[in-house]
């Protein structure tokens, strides 16, 4: 469609023509109410008639308005004038990829940053559903502020649209390309353009994100070479160079180039979709660390040096045989040279799931060839040469798993019970009790050494099942309250273990020993140390990993440790290992930032009531007042108080502690928390003008408040022993304020709400081995009666004592039971009352109980896990 200057569509005025594409032509035009110069394509006129074409316009539409990126160019309109549709879009200044390559292969630096910035437009792109399949040079325009990918007119939202054109479809014709003029592409051809095409898309078959990723492997060849990675005399010789050649090496024609980007470009360009990397965010990553390496990485490899990596894959491959030959190629030779010249990938959460924030989710197989990992609360197995991820059916409720010596076998902890699964499927089977584990090892003698519970010593027992026995033995000479997270050395023997409670410098690692009560304290650090072949201890200072030299022989540290890598945001749970490693070399760490959230009341069926105006930040819920006006919660180690009316928040105490419990007084002008006080955790009681006294209670090291009384005269508390685990107690607020214990039995009491008339006491305890809602008698325990029946936490009281709601926590259900308060307690059926949505990460009960306070997750950036395949070269850096 020919359109002359002034021509209006709608608001918008025709200046002058741009271009043309195979979806349409391009004009410069003004958009007459905002004052500003705009892009607006059109069909044109000849095709419009044509469903099947003005639905892929349409497709384009909803296609681009999906995704907001700073390198993608932003849609800003879609309308329709007449018989003539058009898009709105940003109006890009500066020449395309294609122009400029006109004049040669760009720098190096150039390649690696505009690369990265195109990647990361297609890793945008492909979270949301979307495949470009049709990434080119003449596709990028190259801005003052960098790349933008343009011209999404033959992509398919993978969610929402049928099969792609062509799809398991013969090719009928062959079309010139799809972004000329004419003609476009025709229905049951080949959708892309040949240079940039994947084999697979010139097979005829379905296109999925690493087609987009073999076409971004040829742009980088030719933006580092200057020349296209596959030419011909003719189509047909041009796809028999496509499906059955390799391009020439980029070193041999850019001697300088960085050695890590040849393979790179080596591994997009795996005929075999299942050889190439699986995501452009792992592409971005090389770029980035290639950038980073600054001019060490543009030295070549010496000749020596690759010989030696050639018959490295040559055995590699002979032993292992698991993953793709491409991708050990790429591995292999990234494993000597310097600078960081290992290979780096991520393993993303399956589809629909969502890896957790604690590290010790993740477990790497002795043997590297499988990932396990948690999400969603199951447990998920990733052999690494595989396409995806396998859920282990019947291990929902899973977390902290680890492995078997040979690979074969996860042990993981359950409710309330150690379990074992096949890594290849099967019935989980039970090994003993565990009430709530915190880590294993499995050694290759069969032994299993586990933390049972958050305190007390470590266990042993064998992975065939048995009654487990104490192995260390907590030291009241260091106010030890619990062991956890052991790790064993390769004698089988000797394990290391993290001591509870840490000091300001984090947690102690001890190495101890299946036949001695001796243990050995080895360093300090934020997380316990784990043992890497061939011979480290890895673990976590000042947010980075660090490793060091150990001989487990002597159980000996040796020389300084050496930083390799950043480390994952820290999680709630105290001393977890901040790495996992396999016998060859490989590493895998969680790759997490802190999650922003936002704070919003919501009624129990989940709809939002209010929404405050807050700063999205990673903030914790931990209690309401009882006017429902103001709230205490957490930033960091930060206690706020926020209005809850006007939105305002006030900054109340630092240095809280690790799991914020907070309480606040029947008139709300004051709050009980918890905070770090030398090596423990302690009460304090504060007012609004920042002002806290410290409340000695007792010697243990951690706590938490859980109620103030209605007349104000005691609060509830729980404090974490040695022997008894999680206790509850009593704060009288007159008199000596001696504390009372209320209960202190074996299995963890925690939770406690007081009833409005003070009679009752109703509180979580897991003494079935799955936390349970009681309820007895206050401020005496007597009668006591079970309220929930099949699991509950978080109980509390409607403000008339007449219904007691609590959570549900795997059915994520809110749960009322009506009840009958006075001197005989009686409880009615349970009924839900409400969901927890999955978007909530913290909340707590408004006053009268109808609705939360709730943490919404803002920040939907997924959780995966870095993979280093060859760890040991970061030791150079």
């Amino acid at each position: 469609m020919a359109l002359s200057p002034g021509t209006r569509l709608g608001p918008y005025e025709i200046v002058a023509p741009l271009g043309a594409g195979g979806m349409g032509e391009v004009f410069r035009a003004k958009d007459t109410r905002l004052g500003r110069e705009v892009a607006v394509k059109v069909l044109p006129q000849h095709l419009s008639d044509n469903p099947d074409v003005r639905a892929r316009f349409e497709r384009e539409a909803k296609t681009v308005s999906s995704l907001n990126h700073p390198n993608i160019c932003t849609l800003f309109d879609v309308g329709r004038e007449g018989d003539t549709d058009y898009l709105v879009m940003e109006l890009i200044e500066g020449e395309t990829l294609a122009a400029r390559l006109m004049k040669g292969a760009l720098p190096f630096a150039d390649v690696l940053k505009l690369g990265a910035q195109i990647a990361d437009a297609l890793d945008r792109a492909h979270r949301a559903g979307v495949i470009h399949r049709d990434l080119k040079p003449g596709n990028v325009m190259l801005t003052k502020s960098g790349a933008k990918l343009m011209d999404f007119g033959l992509a398919r939202a993978t969610g929402a649209a049928g099969p792609a054109a062509g799809s398991g479809v013969a090719m009928a014709t062959l079309t010139h390309s799809p972004t000329m003029a004419t003609p476009l592409t025709a229905e049951g051809t080949i959708v892309g353009t040949f240079q940039y095409m994947a084999p697979e898309q010139l097979e005829g078959s379905e296109a999925d994100a690493r087609s987009d990723l073999w076409a971004l492997g040829c742009v980088l060849y030719e933006m580092a070479t200057g020349r296209r990675a596959f030419e011909g005399k003719s189509q047909a010789s041009l796809i028999t160079s496509i499906m059955g050649s390799q391009p020439a090496p980029i070193s041999q024609l850019a001697p300088m180039s960085p050695p890590g980007l040849e393979r790179l470009v080596q591994a997009c360009l795996a005929k075999d979709p299942a050889d190439r990397l699986q995501s452009a965010h792992d592409i971005r990553m090389q770029l980035a660390w290639l950038a980073e390496g600054g001019s060490q990485a543009g030295v070549p490899v010496p000749v020596a040096v690759k010989r030696r990596s050639r018959e490295r894959l040559a055995w590699t491959l002979a032993a292992v045989g698991l993953i793709a030959a491409a991708a050990l190629a790429w591995q292999v030779l990234g494993s000597r040279g310097p600078g960081p010249e290992t290979i780096q990938t991520l393993i993303e959460a399956p589809r629909d799931a969502k890896i957790g924030n604690r590290h010790a989710e993740i477990a790497l197989a002795p043997d590297g060839r499988t990932v396990a990992f948690v999400a969603d609360g199951a447990l998920w197995v990733r052999p690494l040469g595989s396409d995806g991820a396998t859920r282990l059916s019947g291990t929902e409720g899973a977390f902290r798993p680890f492995w078997s010596p040979d690979s074969r076998t996860i042990a993981y902890f359950d409710e309330g019970k150690l379990m074992r699964v096949q890594a290849a499927g099967g019935s989980p089977t039970s090994v003993c009790d565990a009430i709530s584990g915190r880590g294993g090892s499995w050694g290759p003698d069969g032994t299993i050494v586990f933390a049972p519970t958050s305190g007390g010593p470590l266990m042993r027992v064998s992975a065939s099942g048995g009654d487990p026995v104490p192995v260390t033995t907590l030291d009241s000479t260091r106010h030890e309250s619990g062991h956890r997270f052991p790790c064993f050395l390769p004698d089988g023997e000797h394990f290391l273990f993290a001591a509870l409670p840490g000091g300001p410098d984090g947690w102690d690692t001890y190495v101890g020993s299946l036949g001695s009560p001796t243990v050995k304290h080895l360093l300090t650090a934020r997380s316990v140390a784990v043992f890497a072949a061939p011979g480290y201890l890895l673990f976590e200072r000042d947010g980075r990993v660090l490793a060091q030299r150990f001989d487990p022989g002597r159980l000996e540290l040796r020389g300084a440790p050496v930083s390799i890598a950043d480390a994952p945001e820290p999680s709630d749970l105290d001393a977890e290992p901040v790495a996992s490693a396999s016998r060859n070399g490989r590493l895998a760490i969680l790759r997490s930032e802190p999650a922003d959230t936002r704070l919003e009341i919501r009624d129990l069926a989940g709809a939002t009531t209010t929404r405050l105006d807050l700063p999205p930040a990673p903030w914790k819920v931990s209690s309401v007042a009882p006017d429902a006006r103001r709230a205490a919660v957490v930033k960091g180690d930060e206690l706020w108080v926020v209005d809850l009316v006007r939105s305002v928040p006030m900054r109340l105490a630092t240095n809280v502690a690790s799991q914020p419990t907070s309480v606040w007084s029947p008139d709300g002008n004051r709050i009980a928390f918890v905070a770090r006080h030398d090596e423990r955790e302690e009460i304090y009681i504060g007012g609004l003008d920042g002002r806290a006294d410290l409340v000695p209670t007792t010697d243990d090291a951690f706590k938490g408040v859980n109620d103030w009384s209605r007349e104000g005269r005691s609060i509830v508390f729980w404090s974490q022993n040695a022997e008894t685990n999680l206790d509850l107690w009593i704060l009288p607020m007159e008199g000596d304020r001696k504390p009372v214990p209320y209960l202190r039995g074996a299995a963890n009491e925690s939770m406690g709400k007081i009833s409005p008339d003070g009679r009752w006491l109703a509180y979580a305890s897991d003494e079935t081995g799955e936390n349970e809602i009681y309820v007895q008698s206050f401020p005496e325990p007597g009668r006591k009666v079970r309220i929930s029946l099949d699991g509950g936490i978080f109980p509390r009281w409607s403000d008339d004592g007449r219904q007691l709601r609590y959570l549900n926590i795997a059915r994520r259900e809110y749960v009322a039971v009506p009840v009958k308060e006075g001197e005989e307690f009686e409880p009615g059926p349970p009924h839900k009352v409400g969901d927890l949505a999955p978007d909530v990460t913290s909340g707590a009960f408004l006053a009268d109980g109808r609705g939360t306070l709730v943490s919404v997750a803002h920040d939907t950036r997924p959780r995966d896990i870095r993979l280093i395949l060859d760890w040991t070269a970061l030791l150079g850096q």
